[in-house]
Formats: structure tokens, C-alpha cells, sequence
């Protein structure tokens, strides 16, 4: 059920909140201003840089053969990617010979969330109403649920056991004959599961502190209860027994004789497995499974406090780079303005493709920062004149509608600001292409506003000619 908290801010403290927004709403406008201004300088950089690497680079047709020609040079290759390191989780002594090894931890905990509704009252008071709820998901980290508004939720949450992400990579990778450094060998992204081989030992310790762990949180008898359900719900019989006298066996057909021979066989084996299974540990708190171990009663149903560990490594891909060759290794590309350029991605792929996808990209985010910081301007321009709407909250439907027009001036102001400096960083990393648009701009301008107040002239006069002339006259 949701949990509900409602507060009251009076008059005197809003418009105090309001004035201090102003300094805040100054600065989201210069930050928001910087942003555009730096993004379209970025971009062109980028751009450039990219079309001089597209200009510049070589094909390495055969990159499992070192080639002494192509030293310093931009090349563009596929090959495999392999290494020769083992990698090892030495906590949990769990190893693969790959390029990277990777433990990703989850656990299942109570989540808070929050909807708040504000509504304005009469006299200038906000009623703030915040609706908290509650959902079990799986998190990348434990929450502490002592901090949860709603105190039935409170101190719900308990974990398993606690344990870290952890991520290795091997040291030599290589490239055909070329070794890959670290900047290169990091983007490979052919991920699969490691088959888990983990000590019974060691799942052993894991179990015996995890059902310490359980008792604490769910307490001796929910634990005892649990084991006996468990217990009632396996199966406790074996296979029966054939056994038949060898005097009674001699006086049966060779015919009836092979076949008990072969039920005794099956019997005894299907015995021995059974055997071997209880002899195994059956543990009740931790589950292994492909590439997760789970610590849980039921990996099925998971609990509050239940952790999910998963594992998967790197292993040998076919990649494309595209850097500059130096030695038997590769460096980034270095463009005239500075920028620098390398990359590996996933599968064969032509330099052309490459660096298409590249620009892509680069104008992706492009727009993305322009877009943030269209609005990081517009935010800071109503945090400036916010307050205007404040002060009229004593009557809220006046403030209402004033507030929604301080947000149209704010949002058209903030456009046409953004508009400015995208065209003011035109003009100072394109020049050439800036004055070319303004000038094509300033034509198309000069043709409505003067050539086309001609035209308007010119076909009003013509009006006039018909209306005056008079109408042909026919004969009969």
C-alpha cells in the first residue's frame, strides 16, 4: 500500500526560494551557453579530423605478417584478436584463459519510489504531497532501508552476503602479428559465459555463512521451517533391490535369467548414483548453475536478500582496427588540429565504414548536446525570473497564467539565445561556410523583403488596369 507524506511551504518561504534560484538560474545560463558554444567547436574538429584520417589511411591486407612499409602509417585491417593469459577470480578460484574476465553482483532488495504532486493554495502556500512505493528488484548495490519513509518498509532490506564487481584483463593481447594496446583491447565486446568450477569447499564456507545471514534476517524458526519443508518435499526412496538365489536362478530359462541379470545391472547403477548424490553435499543456500551462482533458497523465487553472481568472459573475436602503426603495436592517429583517432570494433569492416560510422556519431552527439543545453539555457532563464511568477502565488489562477507566459518568453528567449551562439561558433570554426549561409541568408532576405514588396506593387497595378478597362462589347 502507498505511504503518503504531506508538507506545507508558506508564502514568505517560497519567494525567498525564488530570489535564491536566481544565482543558480544564472548559472545554469552560462553553463548551458558554454556547452553549445564548446559542442559545435567539438564537432568540427571531429569532423575534420575525420575527413583527414579518411583521407589518409591504408588498407593492411595481411595484418598476420608484419609489414616494415606500413610503420607510421594509418592503417585499416581484420584479423583475430587472441591471448595466451589466464585470467583467475581468485575469490572464488574460478580462472579462463581470455581476454577479460568479468563478476557482475546483484541483489534483490526492497526499492523506494517517490511521485510528488504540488498544488497551490490561496494566500500563496504549496501543499507538497509525495506518494512513496515499494518493489522488489534486482540492484546493483544493497539498499539501506532504515532511510525508507514508509516505517513498515523500514529495515527490510538484509543481503546474503556482500561481495564487489570485479573486472580483469590479460596483459597480451594479440592482433595477427601486432600486439593491441589497452585503448584498443578494452572496446572488444565478444562476451559468453564461464562455466563455474567452484570447490565444494569453498561453496561450503559460502553456505554456512549464508545461512547464518538468512537466520539473522528471517530468524531460527522461518530456518527451521524452511529445512523441514525441504526435507518433507524430496523423495527418500531408492531403487528396490532384485535380489533373486542363484539356486532358484538355475532352475530359470537362459532367456529369463539375462534379462534379471540385466535389471540387476540397471538396479545397481541407478543404486550408485544415489549414493554418490547423497553423499554430495545438497546445499540449501547456494546454487550453481551455467555461469551464476546464486545465494538464495530458490533460485526460482527469490527473496529479499537473495545475490546473484554472474560470470562471463572475453574470449578471441574477429575485429577491425584502424590506428597508426608503431613497432609491432599502434598508437592513436594524430590529426593537424590536434585531435587524436583510434578504434576496434567488432567484425570486418572497410575504412570508409568505419569512419562513416564515426561521423554518425560524432553528429548524433552533436545534437544531443545541443539539445541539452537548449535546455539547461531555458531552465536558467525561468530559475532567473521565476520569482515573478512566486509573488503572484497568492492568487493561483493569476499566477497560473502569468507563469505559463514567463515559461513561453523563457522558452522562445532561450531558443533564439542558443541560435545565436550555435551561429557565433560558426563563424569562429567555420568562417568560410558561416558568411556563405549569412550571405545566402542576407540574398533570400533582400528578395522577400524588397524584390517581393515590387512584385506585390507590380500585381496590384495590374488589378487596378483590369478593374478600370471596360469589358469588351460582342456582337450579334
Amino acid at each position: 500500500m502507498a505511504y503518503q507524506e504531506v508538507t506545507t511551504t508558506g508564502y514568505g518561504t517560497r519567494v525567498g526560494n525564488s530570489f535564491k534560484a536566481i544565482g543558480s538560474g544564472f548559472l545554469m545560463f552560462v553553463l548551458g551557453t558554454a556547452l553549445l558554444w564548446w559542442n559545435e567547436g567539438r564537432a568540427v574538429k571531429t569532423e575534420k579530423m575525420l575527413d583527414e584520417a579518411g583521407n589518409n589511411y591504408v588498407e593492411m591486407e595481411n595484418p598476420n605478417k608484419k609489414d616494415a612499409s606500413l610503420e607510421g602509417e594509418l592503417i585499416c585491417g581484420t584479423a583475430m584478436a587472441t591471448t595466451e593469459d589466464s585470467l583467475t577470480d581468485a575469490q572464488f578460484g574460478i580462472g579462463a584463459k581470455a581476454i577479460s574476465i568479468r563478476r557482475n553482483v546483484e541483489y534483490y532488495q526492497w526499492v523506494e519510489h517517490s511521485q510528488t504532486k504540488r498544488e497551490d493554495k490561496l494566500g500563496g502556500k504549496e501543499v507538497t504531497t509525495t506518494t512513496y512505493t515499494y518493489t522488489k528488484e534486482w540492484v546493483s548495490s544493497p539498499i539501506q532501508s532504515s532511510n525508507f519513509h514508509d516505517p513498515a518498509y523500514q529495515n527490510k532490506n538484509s543481503v546474503l552476503t556482500t561481495l564487489d564487481d570485479s573486472e580483469q584483463w590479460a596483459e597480451n593481447v594479440k592482433w595477427g602479428a601486432y600486439t593491441l594496446p589497452e585503448g584498443l583491447f578494452h572496446r572488444i565486446s565478444s562476451r559468453e559465459g564461464i562455466d563455474l568450477a567452484i570447490s565444494e569447499d569453498l561453496l561450503k564456507q559460502f553456505d554456512k555463512s549464508a545461512q547464518a545471514a538468512y537466520e539473522r534476517a528471517h530468524g531460527l524458526v522461518n530456518t527451521a521451517i524452511n529445512k523441514i519443508s525441504q526435507a518433507v518435499s524430496q523423495p527418500a526412496q531408492q531403487p528396490a533391490q532384485v535380489a533373486i538365489p542363484d539356486s532358484i536362478k538355475a532352475l530359470l530359462p537362459d532367456s529369463v535369467r539375462a534379462k534379471l541379470d540385466s535389471i540387476q545391472a540397471v538396479t545397481d547403477s541407478l543404486n550408485k548414483q544415489m549414493a554418490n548424490a547423497e553423499n554430495k553435499k545438497d546445499l540449501q543456500y547456494v546454487h550453481q548453475a551455467s555461469n551464476v551462482l546464486y545465494f538464495g533458497r530458490v533460485p526460482g523465487s527469490p527473496e529479499v536478500g537473495d545475490v546473484r553472481v554472474t560470470f562471463e568472459k572475453v574470449v578471441p573475436a574477429k575485429v577491425t582496427v584502424m590506428a597508426v602503426v608503431e613497432g609491432d603495436s599502434f598508437k592513436p592517429y594524430k590529426a593537424k588540429n590536434g585531435k587524436r583517432f583510434q578504434t576496434l570494433v567488432m567484425g570486418k569492416k572497410s575504412g570508409d565504414e568505419i569512419i562513416e560510422g564515426e561521423k554518425e556519431a560524432n553528429n548524433m552527439i552533436l545534437w544531443a548536446l545541443r539539445i541539452l543545453g537548449i535546455m539547461i539555457i531555458i531552465g536558467g532563464l525561468k530559475g532567473i525570473f521565476g520569482f515573478l511568477e512566486t509573488i503572484l502565488k497568492v492568487v493561483p489562477f493569476i499566477a497560473g497564467i502569468f507563469g505559463w507566459g514567463v515559461g513561453i518568453v523563457c522558452t522562445v528567449i532561450g531558443i533564439v539565445w542558443s541560435l545565436i551562439v550555435i551561429a557565433l561558433a560558426w563563424l569562429f570554426y567555420r568562417p568560410v561556410l558561416a558568411i556563405c549561409l549569412l550571405a545566402i541568408a542576407g540574398f533570400l532576405i533582400w528578395v522577400f523583403a524588397f524584390k517581393g514588396k515590387d512584385k506585390l506593387k507590380e500585381l496590384a497595378s495590374k488589378g487596378k488596369n483590369t478593374q478600370t478597362q471596360p469589358a469588351p462589347q460582342t456582337t450579334e
